[in-house]
């Protein structure tokens, strides 16, 4: 089985993680895999799957993109896959426009994957158009079928992103040298109750509701101190500079870490005492949240979206209303000194070598489906 995978690119992200996971796992099982994107800093670790990489800018924004459609049907002739798996809008409307030129019996199956809740409309409706849609959780699947009503459910899959339990469990624990770096770069964390919130700085991750919960805690003598893992992408140095700016007008300056992008988040996530997602709007799967706790880690998280659905599933002491920061602070306070341990051992249908099945199910199920 030959899949081509489409997306923006292969600098960084969720999406680009998930496609790389997939064609390791996909190559592993025997399959080959083909992926088309604008390229980037993912790149070699994505041949080292065994993938084929072709560069092909297919997810700007412009008429212009329109050029690249013919490069795109040629490559579909040549390569002759058996599934097209469109993985964010723009390529899968390219995607779709080269395919469909196509004659009908060269037409490999198409499968789209809604990887967030995009927004409604015209343009977001293209994820709908493959053979079979992934959702990649229930709430993502209750979305497509409330936002495009004529969407058949029957073609819908709920696959969970995924982990390797083998990387995350309750049993790994980073190295004494890396603490040791970590206490040195980061002395103001020592005796600190520490609060990891993982995301890129970004408005909708929420990071303007660490001042009232830090606030609250430090109130009730809990020595509270926020660990900011993330990277602050080109446009929003502006809103970072807000953040520090309301931290130390709320006094906190000194209660908050700035961790950057780190390459090493398993063993910052085991380092702190709790891990948050104070997301304002709902994530369609949280990944982080589902590391945290397969690595034995309370998660306090707001309760809606695909985070709400794991917190359910495997660690519901976790669950905040949404938004309610005095609820979560009361939550960590609780927790302060004796914090829970979720259940050991993640569920079959949140593990790596789940997600590589259903797939490989998937292609299989939509070549085989009635026109």
């Amino acid at each position: 089985m030959k899949i081509m995978h489409l997306l923006p690119s292969l600098q960084s992200g969720g999406v680009e993680q998930v496609v790389l996971e997939l064609c390791e796992g996909l190559a592993a099982a025997g399959a080959e895999n083909v992926v088309v994107s604008a390229g980037g800093a993912m790149v070699r670790r994505l041949e080292r799957t065994g993938a084929r990489h072709v560069t092909m800018e297919i997810s700007r924004k412009s008429p212009l993109t329109l050029f690249a459609m013919p490069r795109l049907k040629r490559l579909m002739e040549e390569e002759a896959p058996g599934v097209v798996h469109l993985h964010s809008r723009v390529p899968a409307w390219l995607g779709y426009l080269a395919w469909n030129r196509l004659p009908l019996t060269a037409r490999p199956e198409l499968v789209t994957t809604f990887h967030g809740f995009y927004s409604v409309n015209f343009y977001s409706k293209i994820m709908t158009c493959g053979r079979r849609v992934v959702a990649v959780s229930q709430c993502v699947r209750d979305h497509i079928l409330a936002a495009y009503p004529g969407t058949p459910a029957g073609k819908i899959r709920v696959i969970p992103n995924s982990i390797d339990p083998a990387l995350y469990s309750p049993d790994f624990r980073p190295s004494g040298e890396w603490l040791a770096e970590w206490q040195l770069r980061h002395p103001a964390l020592r005796g600190k109750y520490t609060l990891c919130l993982p995301g890129r700085i970004t408005r909708l991750k929420g990071h303007e509701d660490l001042v009232p919960i830090l606030t609250a805690l430090r109130a009730q003598g809990v020595p509270a101190h926020a660990v900011i893992v993330g990277e602050t992408k080109k446009g929003k140095e502006t809103y970072r500079r807000e953040l520090a700016d309301g931290f130390a007008r709320a006094g906190l300056a000194d209660a908050v870490t700035w961790a950057g992008h780190r390459t090493d988040l398993r063993s910052v996530l085991c380092a702190c005492d709790a891990v948050l997602s104070l997301s304002h709007v709902p994530e369609s799967f949280g990944k982080t949240t589902l590391e945290a706790l397969a690595l034995g880690r309370p998660v306090a998280g707001y309760a809606h979206g695909g985070v709400a659905e794991q917190l359910q599933s495997l660690f519901p002491d976790g669950l905040v209303p949404p938004g309610d920061t005095a609820a979560m602070a009361a939550l960590l306070a609780r927790w302060h000194g004796s914090p829970p341990a979720p259940p050991a051992g993640i569920p079959l249908s949140y593990r790596r070598s789940n997600m590589i099945e259903e797939h490989l199910k998937l292609y299989a199920e939509a070549a085989g489906a009635p026109d």
